[in-house]
């Protein structure tokens, strides 16, 4: 289109030039036409055309100028043609002369007249080539226009091509937009409803405060909370209040005239009496968020705590239970370590005398009960005392200290001194580092697990005890289960005793379990479980592991605090 305007201007303004200059000529035959009738006729009437034609030329030349301002050729051309023009003029002029006198014969007229048509000839080449040169112009502009007139079918087919391309590019991101909204709608519907049972199964409610307008908005089960259908009454704070019990409300009135002032709803605590009477203790709190327009809202939410405040209630009237059993425990200890024994050494005391004094005259049987009723109360004594240790292994009062092992290892040995010279036992200790335990219980383990491995000696051996140590990662060690900690000191005890079946590995901590016949060794079935305990009150762990004939390997993991 902007080919075709320039085009059409073209043809305009070529067709002005080829006007102008035309008149010009025109102009000029005027002029010559009048010379020669005035030289016929000598009548002053034919000069009117030659007068004119002049001031008419100038007229063409200036509007010629203006048209071609833009084209350097035609200017010069204009100033050829003007001088010309000039020289036809002056000739024109020479022969009005001879004409005047009618001396028409004379051979410098004729040579006048003769030059001055070849001026006109003259004239008139330099016209026809200024026009030849517009339509030279006008052609070759015709010829450019042509070409691209050939391309303006293909490009409109290329602009619908491109246009259609878009519309459907357009046409399918609207369709995958409108998918993708479909879908993130369909999930936020699924997600609302899941929001709404999670807060029917937590029994808990939201509620939301808009700041700047002072409006409220309660979730459904908000109002289930209170008692209420969804959406029974309007949300606003004069409305909820109706519903808090009275003891509560000055209590929350503070609270929520902070959270006007500060934007923000701490922790709060208040109950609520529903219309049926039932009064349910809920726990509040809000949180101020803002958008990305500068508007303020207050989420909040509030949950159903009824059961929980029941349940800290049984839990305080079971620790008041298990207070009054851990006083009639320490009572029992009481009984066990004095009114138990203080008739079980009576017992003793009198069979040493009926021993010293009376044995002589008792018969064989009487001999034999003595004996028995002697070891029961043996085994009595070791009951009791055992029993006591098992209770002090329970007691809440553990004070952990950073103790030596080393050094409670040997107070353990010396409290053993007598039966290992006695059986002449061999125990060989690795060094083992300081370590934040219980002393006293760390020294009854070690005294329970090196007394159980003389107990259990082979008659065919001597009894030999090794223990190693070494510091270990919690998940390199298959035998540590749900490990709380990292690292752990791996303390193990090994004999080479009567060992025993390992299926029994696990029951052998049980209390009062025993593998062996009462008469076969001695004991109460409780040392391991005090052993067990020890380890519990460390937050550790025992293991046992038995060959029948070979021995057994206790082994201990204490945790490493860091």
């Amino acid at each position: 289109m902007g080919d075709l305007s320039k085009s059409s201007d073209l043809v305009t303004h070529t067709y002005k030039v080829n006007v102008q200059l035309e008149q010009v000529f025109s102009y000029l035959k005027d002029a010559e036409t009048g010379q020669r009738g005035f030289i016929i006729t000598n009548n002053p009437i034919y000069l009117d055309p030659y007068e004119a034609g002049r001031e008419n030329i100038n007229n063409c030349f200036v509007e010629l100028r203006e048209l071609t301002k833009d084209n350097p050729v035609q200017q010069a051309n204009l100033k050829e043609l003007n001088s010309l023009i000039d020289i036809r003029m002056a000739y024109f002029e020479k022969s009005f002369r001879f004409s005047a006198v009618s001396n028409l014969e004379d051979s410098n007229f004729k040579q006048y007249f003769l030059e001055g048509k070849m001026a006109m000839d003259d004239v008139r080449d330099k016209v026809e080539e200024m026009m030849g040169l517009e339509n030279s112009l006008l052609e070759n502009q015709k010829n450019d226009l042509q070409k691209n007139l050939k391309f303006t079918p293909i490009f409109l087919y290329l602009v619908l091509l491109m246009s259609l391309l878009l519309m459907y590019l357009a046409y399918s991101k609207v369709i995958s937009n409108l998918k993708r909204l479909k879908a993130a709608n369909a999930e936020l519907e699924i997600f609302k409803e899941s929001a709404n049972l999670s807060e029917i199964v937590s029994h808990h409610g939201n509620w939301v405060w808009h700041i700047d307008d002072n409006r409220f908005v309660y979730s459904d089960n908000f109002y289930r909370l209170l008692g209420e259908e969804p959406q029974s009454f309007k949300p606003t704070i004069e409305n909820f209040m109706a519903f808090v019990h009275p003891k509560d409300r000055k209590k929350l009135s503070k609270a929520f005239k902070k959270m006007i002032d500060l934007k923000d709803l701490p922790y709060v605590n208040y109950r609520v009496i529903r219309k049926n009477g039932d009064i349910r203790h809920l726990k509040a709190y809000g949180k101020t968020l803002s958008d990305d327009e500068g508007s303020k809202q207050l989420l909040g939410t509030s949950t159903d705590i009824t059961d929980e405040i029941n349940n800290l209630k049984k839990l305080a009237e079971r620790n008041l239970e298990l207070e009054r059993n851990n006083k009639e425990l320490s009572a029992f200890n009481h009984v066990a370590s004095h009114d138990l024994q203080e008739p079980l050494r009576k017992i003793q005391t009198f069979l040493s005398r009926l021993e010293e004094k009376e044995a002589q005259t008792l018969s064989a049987s009487g001999l034999v009960y003595m004996e028995r009723i002697k070891s029961a109360a043996t085994r009595m004594r070791l009951l009791i005392d055992d029993l006591l240790q098992f209770s002090r292994s329970n007691k809440a009062d553990k004070v952990f200290e950073k103790s030596s092992l080393n050094v409670l290892l040997e107070k353990a040995k010396q409290d053993l001194a007598e039966v290992i010279t006695k059986d002449n036992v061999s125990i060989q200790a690795e060094s083992i580092p300081e370590i934040n335990v219980i002393p006293f219980q760390i020294q009854q383990l070690f005294v329970n697990l090196i007394g159980n491995s003389i107990k259990y000696s082979s008659a065919d051996r001597s009894t030999q005890i090794k223990i190693t140590y070494e510091k270990i990662r919690a998940s390199e060690d298959p035998h540590i289960k749900k490990a709380k900690k990292v690292f752990y000191h791996k303390i193990a005890f090994s004999d080479n005793g009567i060992g025993f079946d390992n299926t029994y590995a696990e029951k052998i901590f049980v209390l009062f379990n025993r593998l062996h016949n009462k008469d076969e060794y001695s004991g109460t079935g409780i040392g391991l479980s005090i052993c067990k305990k020890i380890i519990e009150n460390h937050n550790g762990y025992i293991l046992a592991h038995g060959i029948p004939n070979v021995g057994a390997t206790f082994t201990i993991y204490l945790p490493i605090k860091y």
